[in-house]
């Protein structure tokens, strides 16, 4: 089975699908599988060709990397991307699978095979493959280092002969991967932390990390399948919204993470929130790409409304590319264990649930109950 990585193309797109640790240890499960390496498919990430090539893949040509029999990626790719795939090939990469059509329709056309990382199950035997996880795990951390630098602050309290500087109060709202990231970095920069979500579990891991649970009893517990937090009301939202409003008076950042796939981000702070806050202070909304949970949000852009600066930070995990890419790359490296046959050959088995759940399209059809047809 031959195995090709091209360089991504989406724009601002840094990360590579597999790193050289990965190709050495796919390879030396055995010797029926070959890596083919795009030429510089790893330099915006931090690694060269030379590391491709002493870990034992093939670099060359984008031609050489698209001829493999599964192709490894990033991005959902685009039109053109698609088009330069051949019937029977099998795509894993992100594909976000629910909401875009024109892409799985495309993909079942085309004959190709895909596998969507958006849509490992959330199961424990899952977990070594959650790329929504492992790379919400990289966007959390940014995004405090982003709340940071934007603030312009010291966020760890200081006393020096010129005074004592107070830490830094940082709201968390949502309390997944990427929130819980959040929390544990800007505790680690010393800012006093409140973290906030509507699934009652989540308090408990807030304040193992060291913050402050924000408990809106009024709410019911909000958990849903697959561990994330279910639609409000909009009564309920309109609750929500109005104590954080009060809080966010508060707060120097407020950094925003909820999201539910598939569905436009719900809207937490409102720009009579904003209109609260202090200016100097910081919102850093890392649902912008879906809508925003700050009304004020653009995506890609940095708003000043009043003195306070809300980021719309786009492909966060991009921005720590390196890292990103190794954690993405064992997300692929476990899942082609479950795809790779005795003999190095490709053994698709759709009796197993998460070969099952993560193949959006197969033999020219759309495949899923929640894949957008």
């Amino acid at each position: 089975m031959k195995i090709g990585v091209p360089k991504e193309t989406a724009e601002g797109e840094r990360r590579v699908a597999l790193v050289p640790d990965a190709v050495r240890s796919l390879l030396g499960k055995d010797d029926g599988i070959a890596i083919a390496v795009e030429s510089g498919a790893g330099d915006a990430a931090g690694y060269p060709d030379v590391q491709y090539e002493e870990a034992g893949a093939s670099v060359g040509s984008r031609s050489d990397a698209l001829a493999g029999d599964v192709v490894l990626s990033v991005a959902v790719p685009s039109t053109a991307g698609i088009a330069e795939l051949k019937s029977g090939q099998v795509l894993i990469t992100h594909l976000s699978p629910w909401t875009a059509a024109e892409t799985n329709n495309a993909l079942a056309a085309a004959g190709v095979t895909a596998f969507a990382m958006e849509a490992i199950p959330r199961t424990t035997r899952a977990q070594a493959m959650d790329a929504l996880s492992s790379q919400a795990t990289a966007a959390g951390y940014a995004a405090a280092l982003i709340a940071s630098r934007e603030s312009g602050r010291f966020w760890g309290m200081l006393t020096t002969a010129a005074g004592t500087i107070r830490p830094a109060k940082v709201l968390v709202l949502g309390a997944g991967v990427a929130g819980l990231q959040a929390i544990a970095t800007a505790k680690r920069l010393g800012a006093i932390v409140t973290g906030f979500d509507i699934r009652r579990a989540a308090w408990e891991q807030i304040a193992s990390l060291g913050g402050r649970p924000l408990e809106l009893d009024f709410i019911p517990d909000a958990e849903d399948e697959g561990g994330y937090a279910r639609p409000l009301t909009e009564e309920e939202n309109e609750q929500v919204r109005q104590a954080l409003a009060e809080n966010a008076a508060r707060q120097d950042v407020i950094i925003t993470t909820a999201a539910i796939p598939g569905r436009a981000a719900p809207i937490l702070i409102t720009a009579d929130a904003v209109a609260n806050m202090a200016p100097g202070s910081v919102i850093v909304d890392l649902a912008a790409e879906t809508g925003g949970n700050c009304e004020l949000t653009e995506a890609g852009k940095t708003v000043d409304s009043g003195g306070v600066r809300i980021v719309g930070p786009t492909n966060l995990p991009s921005a720590m590319a390196g890292h990103a890419s190794q954690l993405y790359a064992k997300n692929l490296e476990n899942l082609l264990g479950l795809m790779i046959g005795e003999d190095g050959s490709l053994e698709l088995d759709f009796e197993d649930d998460i070969i099952d759940a993560a193949c959006i399209a197969h033999d020219g059809e759309v495949r899923g109950e929640r894949t957008a047809k």
